[in-house]
Formats: C-alpha cells, sequence, structure tokens
C-alpha cells in the first residue's frame, strides 16, 4: 500500500472515530462540534465551554498493550507536547479511554517513561512518541468504556 493510500484510509477512519466521539460529547454539550480542516488545538469544539478534546485512534494498541503518545512530528512538537484540548479520547478499537493531557504527562512521569522515535505505516517523517500501556492510562482516566468500532 502506498503512502497516499495509507494516509487516506487512516485520515477516513479517525474521522468516523472523531464522529463516534462527538455524539458521545454532544450528550452533555450540544453546540459541540468537529472542526473543519486541520486543526493543530483539538478536533471537537465545545463554544459553551471554550474548550476542546482531542481524538486519537490506535488500534494496535490492541496487539501491542501500547498507545502511542506522540510529542513532536518531523523535529516539531506536537500533538500532546502542543495541544490546548481538555480532554483526550483515545479509542484502541475496543474501548474508549477518556483523559487528560495531564494525567497523561503524569503517567509517563511517574513510570519513567522514556521517548522513542519511529517512522509510523503512513507517514513520510518520524515521530517521537511515548508507548504508553493502556492500562496505565485506563488507571488514571475519567472514564473508560467499551465502545467497539466498526470499520
Amino acid at each position: 500500500m502506498t503512502h497516499t493510500n495509507t494516509f487516506s484510509r487512516d485520515l477516513l477512519r479517525g474521522q468516523k472515530v472523531e464522529k463516534v466521539v462527538l455524539s458521545i460529547v454532544k450528550e452533555k454539550y450540544p453546540d459541540a462540534h468537529l472542526m473543519e480542516g486541520y486543526c493543530k488545538e483539538w478536533d471537537i469544539y465545545i463554544p459553551s465551554e471554550d474548550k476542546g478534546v482531542e481524538v486519537k485512534y490506535d488500534p494496535m494498541s490492541q496487539k501491542t498493550g501500547n498507545i502511542v503518545i506522540e510529542i513532536e512530528y518531523n523535529k516539531k512538537p506536537s500533538a500532546l507536547s502542543t495541544t490546548k484540548a481538555y480532554r483526550w479520547a483515545l479509542h484502541t478499537g475496543k474501548e474508549l479511554i477518556v483523559t487528560t493531557p495531564s494525567r497523561i504527562w503524569e503517567a509517563i512521569r511517574d513510570n519513567k517513561l522514556r521517548a522513542v522515535k519511529f517512522t509510523g505505516p503512513g507517514d513520510p517523517h518520524s515521530k517521537l512518541a511515548y508507548l504508553v500501556k493502556k492500562d496505565l492510562l485506563k488507571d488514571t482516566a475519567i472514564s473508560t468504556r467499551t465502545h467497539t468500532f466498526i470499520k
């Protein structure tokens, strides 16, 4: 599969997961909506709260037991390093883990995790990321719910 095909497939899956998370967020905040195009701050915006939610989809975590938490892409700060979202929704393909950036940082710090550099499938550039055990994030999550994602 070419880079373009992999990127397109992953983008479509990510957008589907964002819609799933949006429907859950709308239960509490009916004015929530997806950001159009690329938005570095967050994927879902809640105008009534002036807050956002970042959505991450990591189906490989079902095999590896780790969730990839990116902090740098193409040698530039990204994701957890630059987020302005007050919540992160991490979908593993089988469950949805809702947490905060500070809880993720605490899990990284408290467990003395080290960032690793790698190039993901379909990525033209390398990323620096923490591989955080799913259970660490679940243990400190605001909520966790079973939610199977249909491709």
